[in-house]
C-alpha cells in the first residue's frame, strides 16, 4: 500500500494506539486523537504521529481535527473511527443521560467527523473509512441496550455510507471484534492470553486497507479462536 495519510479517533490507547503504530511502521503519515492529554502524547512520541487532544463528541473539536489534518498533511485518505465510549445497564436501570452521551460518541461523534471528511475525500475522488463496531452489534446480550444499541447503529450506517459513496470510489468498511483486552471502560486487564488483543484488530484493519482498490470487504467479524483455554 503507498503512503497515506491517516486520521485515526480514539489513538491514545487500545486498537486506536496499536493501529497508530502499525500505519506509522508502514510509512503512512498520522493524526491520532484522543481526549486524555498525556496518553496521547506517549502514542505521539512513540510513533512520530501528530497527537490531537480532540473529543469527537463535541462538533467544535471534529472542526479543529479535519483543520489539523489539512495542515499537518493536506487532507485525509484514510478516515478510522475508532473513539467509542461504553456504558452497560439493565433496562429499568438505565440512566437516559449515560445513555444520550454514549451516542454522542459512538454514533452521533463519528457521524459529525465523517461528514466534514467525506467532501475531502470526495473532491479527490477516493478514500477509506473504517468504522469500529463490535459483535456487541450483531447480537442482544444482556445488560447491553445502550452499548449494544450504539454499535448495532454503527454497522447500519456503515452500510448506508456504503450505498451513497461506493460511485465515489470511497470504500467504507464495519469492524466488529469480539472482547479486546484493552483497558475499557476503567477496567484493567482481562489478562486471558487467549482472547484477543488490540494488535489483532490493528492489523485486520491493515489487511483491509491493503486490498485493490477495485475490491473491499464490507463487515469484517474477528474472533478468538479458544477464548476458553487456559492454557
Amino acid at each position: 500500500m503507498e503512503p497515506k495519510r491517516f486520521l485515526i479517533t480514539g489513538g491514545s490507547q487500545g486498537i486506536g494506539a496499536a493501529l497508530t503504530g502499525l500505519a506509522r511502521a508502514a510509512g503512512h503519515a498520522v493524526v491520532c486523537t484522543g481526549r486524555h492529554e498525556e496518553p496521547l502524547a506517549h502514542v505521539a512520541s512513540a510513533t512520530g504521529a501528530v497527537g490531537l487532544v480532540s473529543d469527537n463528541s463535541v462538533p467544535a473539536d471534529n472542526e479543529r481535527t479535519v483543520e489539523a489534518c489539512r495542515r499537518e498533511m493536506g487532507g485525509i485518505d484514510v478516515l478510522i473511527n475508532n473513539a467509542a465510549s461504553w456504558y452497560d445497564a439493565a433496562i429499568g436501570e438505565l440512566d437516559m443521560d449515560a445513555m444520550r452521551r454514549l451516542f454522542d460518541s459512538n454514533v452521533f461523534g463519528m457521524v459529525d467527523l465523517t461528514n466534514r471528511v467525506v467532501p475531502l475525500m470526495k473532491a479527490q475522488g477516493w478514500g477509506d473509512i473504517v468504522n469500529l463496531s463490535s459483535t456487541s452489534g450483531t447480537k442482544g446480550r444482556k445488560l447491553g441496550t445502550a452499548y449494544a444499541a450504539s454499535k448495532w447503529a454503527v454497522r447500519g450506517i456503515t452500510q448506508c455510507w456504503q450505498a451513497e459513496l461506493r460511485p465515489h470510489s470511497i470504500r467504507v468498511v464495519s469492524i466488529c471484534p469480539s472482547e479486546v483486552q484493552t483497558r475499557w471502560g476503567g477496567h484493567e486487564g482481562r489478562d486471558n492470553p487467549n482472547k484477543l488483543y488490540a494488535i489483532d484488530i490493528a492489523e485486520t484493519i491493515m489487511a483491509a486497507l491493503a486490498m485493490h482498490p477495485r475490491a473491499f470487504w464490507p463487515e469484517l467479524s474477528v474472533f478468538a479462536t479458544n477464548p476458553w483455554s487456559e492454557q
